[in-house]
């Protein structure tokens, strides 16, 4: 049977395409049953017609390949029900309010979404609610097939040695980065002027002298929402935002502006725009105190006492980490920065560009700490931190002594694909298989067909 490991993600991404055009498109029938898990026709062309209003390309036999992800993804579904994995439904409507969000941020508005969908955002929510709760069930039923899995150094060396010699990869320079950071506290004074800047705007939009998304534009320090005049979509129970945030917003009206408060990342004022239960659309200016520089010297001398004790001994980095850091991040990671992938293997071009800066001026070799060095992050806030650089490779073709954690992790994925494929050689008998004659040049579908011939006997 064909790897089967990486449906799920195949398949959340067939998902996402067809639900930028909600309205059903194609004619539907029956075109495969797996248990007593039905596929219908539009469930694998609205995807290819999808592709082809956006002008992407599709892929030849791209129904072939569609075909085969939802098959594999009923059998799990179909298999979850079987042993009883649950999904519950608040978990359920948090990945479909996420889902909308998207969706609103992407046409502009929730009436927009509506107009173009054709639907009401509970009538879209609704159509996409089985699809979603399947694919986590199949996930969690792909979690628990492979969730005894493991990988031995032994089985890293012969993946290693397996590979072709000749063409092996080349990797740029990598390092394992370590933080602790500390954020300078403005002075009174400065808090005091800021406020005084938030409140002053604040009148002038309720007196109607200025537009709220005009000031945003202009003043706020917040570059995520600067060109969109602050706006932002949101939902009460979405833990990302900040706490304060949401509690403000959700106290005003449609077209209120809310008093000056405070989160984490600064002074804000808040413009409800347009609520809908717990979803709502505002705008936000986002103001920063200004830090001086006897902030951060005192930031400085702080951190410099921390770095006396990493140098001598009396502390580890990760206590250090969790005693004195600042970033959020930091309680999760160790202190330790991580890719999009979760990986601690970072190349500088994934680094921020003081951090770039400092690794090249400071000279700094593994195991060493750098010396407090303020920064700026992407926020615009100011800050001061201790870098600790674990590690750095050289640029090099891949070997098992520079590249073990890839290995083992790549080593790991096939070992597991394999299990899969085996799990499905000794189910897929064990189940009503129906696919329609539609399919029966799919040779990719050949494994599935043999079991479809012999359910239909």
């Amino acid at each position: 049977m064909k790897p089967v490991f990486t449906f799920v993600t195949a398949l959340f991404f067939v998902t996402i395409a067809v639900a930028q055009a909600p309205r059903k498109v194609t004619a539907d029938k029956i075109v495969g049953i797996v248990g007593d898990k039905i596929i219908l026709k539009s469930d694998v062309y609205n995807d290819i017609l999808d592709r082809q209003r956006r002008g992407e390309p599709v892929p030849e036999n791209a129904d072939c390949a569609i075909m085969e992800q939802i098959l594999t993804l009923k059998a799990l579904v179909v298999q979850a029900e079987k042993d009883s994995i649950q999904v519950g439904d608040d978990e359920i409507e948090a990945l479909l309010d996420n889902q909308i969000r998207g969706f609103v941020n992407m046409y502009g508005s929730k009436e927009a979404l509506e107009e173009i969908a054709g639907r009401t955002v509970y009538q879209i929510k609704e159509d996409f609610r089985q699809t979603f709760k399947e694919r986590k069930l199949a996930e969690r039923m792909r979690d628990k097939i492979v969730e005894n899995v493991k990988i031995t150094p032994q089985e890293v060396k012969d993946f290693f040695a397996k590979k072709d010699q000749k063409n092996l990869p080349f990797y740029e320079s990598q390092v394992v980065i370590g933080q602790i950071t500390v954020n300078p506290k403005a002075s009174r004074d400065l808090e005091k002027l800021t406020i005084d800047e938030l409140n002053d705007f604040k009148t002038q939009v309720e007196s109607g002298t200025q537009k709220f998304e005009t000031l945003a534009r202009l003043y706020t320090d917040d570059p995520g929402s600067k060109e969109s005049g602050g706006q932002y979509s949101i939902n009460r129970t979405e833990k990302t935002w900040d706490p304060a945030f949401l509690n403000n917003a959700f106290r005003l009206k449609e077209g209120q502006v809310s008093p000056v408060f405070k989160s984490k990342f600064g002074y804000h004022i808040i413009q409800m725009v347009s609520r809908a239960g717990d979803d709502a659309i505002v705008r936000h200016i986002l103001r920063i105190p200004k830090i001086t520089d006897d902030e951060i010297n005192e930031a400085i001398d702080k951190l410099d006492s921390v770095r006396a004790k990493l140098i001598a001994g009396t502390i580890t980095f990760g206590e250090a980490v969790a005693k004195y850091s600042e970033d959020e991040n930091s309680k999760f990671t160790g202190g330790y920065l991580q890719g999009p992938n979760g990986s601690t293997f970072l190349e500088l071009n994934q680094l921020d560009k003081d951090l770039v800066e400092l690794l090249g001026k400071s000279g700094l070799k593994a195991g060493e700490y750098s010396k407090p060095t303020p920064y700026t992050d992407e926020r615009g806030k100011k800050g001061v931190r201790i870098i600790y650089l674990k590690t750095r490779t050289t640029p090099h073709v891949e070997n098992l002594k520079d590249d073990y954690d890839h290995l083992a992790k790549d080593a790991l994925e096939i070992k597991k694909q394999k299990a899969l494929e085996t799990w499905f050689e000794s189910k897929i008998p064990t189940y009503y298989i129906m696919i329609d004659p539609d399919f029966n040049a799919c040779s990719t579908l050949k494994n599935w067909m043999q079991y479809a011939t012999a359910s239909n006997k």
